[in-house]
């Protein structure tokens, strides 16, 4: 008997671990073991730097693994790699650090250090990819506590995969005796969902010129909000030695309300929000810093040497989880008449003790830039920045979404970039549309007797020319080759047809009309349609019955297909291939399989398996995929099903990687069921919904010109940037000197219930 109880509470803890997914401490150590590198026996008062703290939660330790800087002003980092791969969250900070030896820490999240080695320093940069400020710590300030129920998001699909500590070792007189140091922070970590996710905002200037010999010089900052709400807990202000005062508000029906104000030759850490302030849509955040010219001969610039200046005002805020942003920026002055009405208190000075600017400073002094070649940008480290630094977000002043339009089904972008649309007019995809074998059922209703191509101008929505009248039942995919010719499906008649953007007729039809099949000759509604711009190939999905792709010649004839149905998941299978996007690039053929909720990657030509892409956050339906130039795909999911979490969105992804970049929602309505979706080389994004009858138009904050940060257009027109410089400049931010099957077939746009849960099986 007693064999039996301990088989069975074996069995059930056994049970218990699977179904928490829980991961036993030791298990998570070896992995940190095995991931970092050897640390100095000085340091680590322990050998566990992993140390559970229950079931879901545990310590990390990140120490300097004992270093003793050899000059004053020194910057080391470090890194370590998160010892776990699915989601954490970090939900509190220790520091282990002294004000006689340490003058600040700063702790970042990315995904690739700038470094390997042991440690390195910080004039090599912090990451290689966009790094987040987690926390600060500084001389006599208070440390950084996250409000119950906050955390930064890390691991998993979207969170960064390494720490990076930066410890600044002002006056080094404290080590003489040569002793090695080991300051840091400990983190506490949690696997449970956080339900606020924590994030950065960045206020700075970056065209400021201060006259020599001016009292007061004002540098101001503002940027209208056009997210979802946050809530500021917060503030860390940065200047070098002419600022004064740092103040940041929230302005709200002109209303100014204070966010934080702080002298910035003060210990440069994070200071509690005193009083809540929350940020909705349409307010605005500004931000002052005033500085001082006397003393100083030659004009002063933004920069990141001795001789240069900043105005920095970083907010730390909340949000919810579902419309989290990690990081934002905001480098612009959307309306300086408003700073007439600055509250007074943001002109007026903070007083310091002289010791205490002496403690703050570290005693260094101000040196001349003298290594002018290490600042220049190279050309290939200007494009990766315009690749990485950018967010997509609804231009909500495109009135675009106004139009009355049917179920859009098809978007597509011209030779000259205007906006195609491709739309049902009057008819509609629902239950009575076809029948048990795929025939349609309303042919009584005739075509649509309204243009179903409509072009549209990208930026004012207006109309351009339109076409299609008389000539389609259900519209589906729409593709635009490089003549300007339109690729169309139509699901009801079972074809596809080339037509010339002026054409009354096509020129081209495959299919037979109104006939579904299987055969060489036949679709089974098709969804789309990707020609090769090269060899002029037409690859057509086929589509809600047949779950295949097949290659035509330019002419039409029959090449070749591949895939069968599954809801296996297996390679080269489809349930529903819905969407395909061509990548001249890579010479592949990218697929969204929808019922799988993936997307799948062929060869042109051969439709050889190439690889699939698939993403927790993409749910049980990926709809819709589009590539863009210089390695940027784009995706649109479908809605989850009762009881599911993952959020209807759109997601950027780098081409190579597989990874997520950015997902994206609108702001103004809400995604019903988004259909197809387009972007341009310029992160123009358009996605039209079948159920919503509309088109939302994306743009990326460095195009839009507001709320974000173009690093490309930055560095380029700021002589004397780097990277590197901009590490410092924002993020590091320091007072230095220096320089699943679901077993539906369910239908397009026709979407019945999902079935009741089953029965409990107790």
């Amino acid at each position: 008997m007693a064999g039996l109880v301990n088989n069975l509470l074996i069995l059930f803890l056994v049970f218990q671990n699977n179904c928490l997914g829980f991961r036993s401490p030791l298990s998570v150590f070896k992995r940190y073991k095995d991931a970092t590198r050897s640390l100095s026996s000085e340091c680590l008062g322990s050998d566990r730097p992993v140390i559970s703290l229950g079931l879901s939660d545990f310590a990390l330790d990140i120490r300097m693994p004992g270093v003793t800087p050899k000059q004053s002003d020194t910057y080391l980092c470090m890194s370590v790699p998160l010892p776990v791969d699915d989601e954490a969250y970090v939900v509190d900070f220790k520091p282990h650090a002294s004000m006689d030896t340490v003058h600040h820490m700063l702790l970042f999240g990315c995904n690739e250090p700038s470094s390997t080695e042991n440690y390195w320093d910080c004039d090599e940069g912090t990451c290689k990819d966009k790094s987040n400020i987690l926390y600060a710590w500084a001389r006599n300030a208070p440390p950084t506590r996250l409000p119950k129920g906050v955390g930064f998001r890390v691991g998993g699909e979207t969170g960064g995969k390494f720490f990076v500590l930066q410890v600044h070792y002002g006056d080094i007189s404290a080590f003489r005796d040569k002793h090695k140091d080991c300051s840091g922070v400990t983190l506490h970590l949690t696997h449970q969902k956080q339900p606020l996710i924590a994030g950065m905002y960045l206020m700075m200037s970056v065209n400021t010129v201060i006259p020599p010999g001016e009292k007061v010089v004002d540098a101001d900052i503002a940027c209208h909000y056009k997210r979802f709400p946050m809530h500021l807990f917060a503030y860390r202000v940065h200047t070098h030695r002419l600022g004064k005062v740092v103040s940041g508000y929230r302005v709200r029906n002109g209303q100014w309300t204070l966010i934080g104000r702080q002298s910035p030759q003060l210990p440069q850490a994070f200071y509690p929000v005193e009083h809540p302030v929350d940020v909705s849509y349409d307010d605005i955040l500004a931000a002052r810093c005033v500085f001082s010219g006397e003393g100083r001969t030659t004009e002063t610039h933004i920069g990141g040497t001795a001789n240069d200046e900043m105005c920095n005002f970083y907010i730390m805020y909340y949000m919810e989880a579902k419309h989290a942003v990690s990081y934002m920026t905001c480098t612009q002055n959307a309306n300086p008449e408003m700073f007439r009405n600055i509250p007074q208190e943001a002109n007026i000075p903070i007083p310091i003790k002289p010791d205490m600017l002496k403690m703050t400073h570290g005693h260094h002094e101000e040196t001349k830039d003298t290594d002018k070649s290490s600042l220049q940008l190279s050309k290939g480290e200007e494009g990766e920045i315009l690749d990485q630094d950018f967010h997509i977000e609804e231009a909500v002043e495109w009135p675009g979404l106004d139009l009355k339009l049917g179920q859009v089904s098809g978007l597509a972008l011209d030779l000259e970039n205007n906006l195609v649309v491709f739309h049902r007019g009057d008819h509609v995809w629902d239950e009575n549309s076809f029948d048990s074998k795929f025939v349609y059922q309303q042919r009584g209703l005739g075509p649509i007797e309204q243009n179903t191509i409509l072009v549209l101008n990208p930026s004012t929505a207006k109309l351009l020319h339109s076409t299609g009248k008389s000539l389609f039942y259900l519209p589906h995919g729409l593709s635009i080759d490089k003549n300007g010719n339109y690729w169309v499906t139509d699901v009801a008649l079972h074809q596809v047809f080339k037509l010339g953007a002026d054409a009354k007729e096509p020129l081209l039809t495959l299919g037979v009309a109104l006939q579904p099949g299987s055969d060489k000759n036949h679709f089974c509604q098709p969804t789309d349609v990707a020609v090769d711009p090269i060899s002029g190939s037409v690859y057509v999905s086929d589509g809600y019955c047949n779950s295949r792709i097949i290659q035509f010649s330019p002419n039409g004839l029959y090449i070749m297909q591949w895939g069968e149905e599954t809801s296996s998941g297996r390679p080269g299978q489809f349930h529903i291939p819905h969407s395909l996007a061509l990548i001249p690039d890579f010479s592949q053929l990218c697929v969204a399989d929808r019922e799988n909720g993936r997307i799948q990657c062929f060869r042109l030509g051969t439709g050889e398996f190439i690889r699939e892409i698939k993403h927790k956050s993409f749910g049980r339906e990926l709809f819709a995929v589009s590539y863009v130039p210089g390695g940027l795909l784009f995706a649109v999911n479908g809605m989850p099903y009762p009881g599911e979490a993952e959020p209807v969105q759109g997601f950027v992804m780098n081409f190579s990687t597989g990874e997520i970049i950015d997902t994206f929602i609108p702001l103004r309505k809400s995604f019903e069921m988004p259909h197809d979706i387009v972007a341009s080389e310029d992160k123009i994004v358009f996605v039209g919904d079948v159920h919503a009858r509309t088109v939302w138009k994306f743009a990326s904050t460095e195009s839009k010109g507001g709320g974000g940060l173009n690093l490309g257009n930055f560095f380029a027109s700021h002589k004397g940037y780097s990277r590197k410089g901009f590490d410092r400049l924002s993020t590091e931010g320091s007072d230095q000197e220096k320089d699943e099957d679901d077993g539906t077939d369910s239908e397009e746009e026709y979407s019945p219930p999902p079935p009741p849960p089953a029965p409990s099986s107790s």
